[in-house]
């Protein structure tokens, strides 16, 4: 008797990227991955992963696990292999936004906070953040305006609001800093 075939999952339209796979580990077939979250082993708690590169994702599931100091490293059923997970590299892992927790009172995603308009105390607009970065110090917002790029430092000194359902930021800053 032929084992059921698993029907495949819908893609969510609302992935989130979370980091990337830096290469495979071992020779079982485990992946390195390079976490983009605030701790990295939090992408743990996310028991289905979606790898993907040009637009083309598939759902892996964690079946094992482990943290080292830069980086996390997976196993993931159906990859059981180094060279199965060799041709993993470079893809994107990512998770629906729609089974990340709410975020805290005055704290934002970052993917919440991307395509978001920044206007100034003024009302003049300062373009749109296209990503953000982490300096160790503070995230800083990289705003893009047609050719000008501005990075606004993401602190409670220059940010005056984040209103999502708007979807502006207003900053303290000037058009011409």
């Amino acid at each position: 008797m032929k084992p059921a075939k698993q029907q495949p999952i819908a893609v969510p339209d609302d992935l989130v990227p979370m980091g990337f796979v830096a290469g495979a580990f071992g020779i079982r077939g485990w992946v390195k991955v390079v976490a983009d979250t605030e701790f990295a082993e939090s992408l743990f708690d996310y028991p289905i992963w979606w790898l993907g590169r040009n637009g083309q994702w598939r759902a892996y599931k964690v079946v094992d696990s482990s943290v080292q100091p830069k980086n996390l490293n997976a196993q993931l059923e159906g990859v059981s292999d180094r060279d199965v997970a060799a041709a993993l590299k470079g893809m994107t892992v990512a998770v629906p936004r729609s089974e990340m927790p709410p975020a805290a009172e005055g704290e934002y995603y970052w993917a919440d906070l991307i395509g978001l308009e920044v206007v100034n105390l003024q009302g003049e607009k300062l373009g749109k953040v296209q990503k953000l970065l982490s300096t160790g110090a503070n995230d800083v917002l990289v705003v893009q305006d047609g050719e000008t790029e501005r990075l606004i430092p993401f602190v409670g000194a220059i940010i005056a609001a984040v209103d999502q359902a708007t979807g502006v930021i207003q900053a303290d800053w000037g058009l011409d800093y």
